[in-house]
C-alpha cells in the first residue's frame, strides 16, 4: 500500500457519503466527508448563496483546514463528481487523484438535475415529501431491495438536505454542464491529474461518458450487482471498490 493519505468523499444531490465501513475498510488512509452548504448541519444556508462554485470555495476551506499541504484524493458521487472534477481543475495541486463515481460529464447526463432545475419550488418539496413518506417506493424504483440497513439509509439521506438545496444544486449543475467551458476543462484536467472512473453494473450504459474520458481515465472499475447508489446499495463493497483505486494509483 502507498503511504496513507487522505480521502475526500463528495455526495451527490441527495444524501451522506459517510458510513462506517467507508473508515474502517479504508484505514490507515484519512477518510473525510465534509457536509456541504445545504446539507447536513449546514442545510439552513440560504439557497440562493448555494452552487456548484460555491460548494469549490467552501470544499478548499475545509481540505486546508483538515489536510492542509496535502495533496488529497476526491471521490465525487454524480453531481459530487462534477464538484470533484472542477475543484481539481481550479487547485491542481492540492489534488492526488480523482475518482468519478458516476459523475456527471455532459448536461445530457444530469438529466435528473434537469428535471428537478425545471419545477418550481412546491413541486420539489411535493418531490421530496413523497421520497420521505416512501423511502420503499424510492429504493425500489432505483433498483434497490428495500431491507431494513437500505430502508435507514435511505431514511437519513432523503432527510440530509432540504428541497431548496435539492432544487439550487439542480439548477447549478444544469448550468455548469451545459457551458462548453466545462468540457474544455475537463479535457485538461485529464491530461494532468490521474481521473478513476467508478461505475455500477446496472446503471454503467446509462452514464454519458465521453469516448476522449474513457481513452484518458486512469482506470475504470465496473462494481457488480449494482447500479448508481452503489455506495447505499453496497456499502462495504463500494468502500474496498475505493480503496482498491486508490492503493493502485
Amino acid at each position: 500500500m502507498r503511504q496513507p493519505s487522505s480521502v475526500v468523499f463528495i455526495n451527490g444531490l441527495i444524501g451522506s457519503l459517510d458510513y462506517p465501513a467507508l473508515h474502517t475498510t479504508l484505514a490507515p488512509h484519512t477518510v473525510l466527508v465534509p457536509a456541504l452548504p445545504g446539507y447536513g448541519g449546514l442545510n439552513s444556508v440560504e439557497p440562493d448563496t448555494i452552487d456548484i462554485p460555491a460548494q469549490i470555495s467552501y470544499l478548499h476551506g475545509f481540505i486546508q483546514e483538515l489536510a492542509p499541504g496535502e495533496p488529497v484524493h476526491l471521490v465525487g458521487h454524480s453531481v459530487g463528481g462534477v464538484i470533484a472534477l472542477l475543484y481539481a481543475c481550479r487547485y491542481p495541486d492540492s489534488v492526488a487523484s480523482v475518482i468519478s463515481v458516476e459523475g456527471n460529464f455532459s448536461l445530457k447526463d444530469a438529466f435528473w438535475s434537469s428535471n428537478v432545475a425545471r419545477m418550481t419550488t412546491t413541486e420539489v418539496e411535493a418531490l421530496m415529501a413523497g421520497f420521505r413518506a416512501d423511502p420503499a417506493g424510492w429504493l425500489t424504483r432505483a433498483g434497490i431491495t428495500p431491507t431494513p440497513p437500505h430502508l435507514e439509509t435511505a431514511a437519513a439521506w432523503l432527510n440530509y438536505q432540504p428541497a431548496s438545496t435539492l432544487q439550487a444544486m439542480a439548477r447549478s449543475v444544469v448550468a455548469v454542464t451545459g457551458e462548453s467551458s466545462y468540457a474544455e476543462a475537463l479535457h485538461a484536467l485529464f491530461a494532468r491529474t490521474p481521473v478513476h472512473l467508478l461505475a455500477g453494473e446496472h446503471s454503467r450504459d446509462g452514464w454519458d461518458v465521453p469516448e476522449w474520458a474513457l481513452e484518458q481515465a486512469t482506470s475504470l472499475t465496473v462494481m457488480p450487482g449494482t447500479g448508481h447508489l452503489m455506495m447505499l446499495e453496497q456499502p462495504e463493497q463500494f468502500a474496498l471498490a475505493v480503496r482498491q483505486i486508490i492503493d493502485g494509483h
